[in-house]
């Protein structure tokens, strides 16, 4: 088991399906998370089900806050932070006719830009302490592109663009920079899709099936640990084989 014992980790989006399996997994390894979100009765339920969770709500959103929180979570963290993951995201689907600015602009700025300022800010935690790893979550749809989803597909590709020139700015400060990719996991926004549209989904995985959180959490681990210490830039993709890079 990788041992995180005492590492200090901030994971953002941590009251959805995906989040909860983050959590588990670097709790269940000693890690000290602070979990954050928007719906602060999930996360209460998070910090009473695991013993080394904080929680502190937050609202990604709001791009003129994001250095304030993450000094106040490093507080929360008694200091330092070794670890985050950038989990948080939202879509807002529309064809691309019919797409307002304003639906574009939302997910960009909130997909993109504050994972940006999120990762930022982390940064400047990071470089005190001499090290640190950061873990952007994108979607397969970000290298495959998905109807009606370009604003989705153009944040979350910006991401691992974004991802690898962080990665090149501060590899020689010992702070390492990567991305998971999911493909189509059973989350209570697949459970909204069609089952005849879900099917055909299903039918281009070559493993055959959705996949789960944990399959997400487990990548999450692993690039958290320091197994993963000379691994940079790049793309961690677990979707079944949807999508071979």
């Amino acid at each position: 088991m990788n041992n995180l014992k005492d590492k200090k980790i901030i994971v953002t989006g941590a009251s959805g399906g995906i989040g909860n399996s983050i959590i588990k997994r670097l709790n269940d390894c000693g890690a000290n998370i602070l979990a954050t979100g928007t719906k602060i009765e999930k996360l209460e339920k998070l910090k009473s089900k695991f013993k080394n969770v904080k929680i502190l709500k937050f609202d990604i959103s709001q791009s003129n806050k994001i250095e304030e929180f993450i000094e106040n979570a490093t507080k929360e963290l008694d200091g330092g932070l070794d670890c985050i993951v950038n989990n948080a995201g939202i879509t807002q689907d529309n064809l691309a006719i019919r797409m307002s600015l304003e639906e574009w602009k939302k997910v960009i700025d909130i997909n993109l830009t504050s994972t940006f300022l999120m990762t930022k800010f982390a940064i400047k935690k990071m470089l005190k302490n001499k090290s640190g790893k950061i873990i952007n979550i994108t979607s397969v749809v970000g290298h495959t592109g998905n109807l009606g989803q370009a604003n989705y597909t153009a944040s979350k590709a910006g991401i691992v663009a974004m991802s690898k020139s962080l990665a090149t700015e501060y590899a020689k400060k010992n702070i390492n920079i990567n991305c998971i990719s999911p493909g189509f996991i059973k989350t209570a926004m697949t459970d909204k899709i069609d089952e005849k549209f879900k099917e055909v989904i299903i039918s281009k995985i070559p493993s055959a099936r959705l996949g789960e959180p944990d399959d997400i959490a487990n990548a999450v681990l692993f690039l958290a640990s320091d197994q993963s210490d000379y691994i940079n830039g790049e793309t961690i993709h677990v979707n079944g084989g949807m999508y071979m890079a």
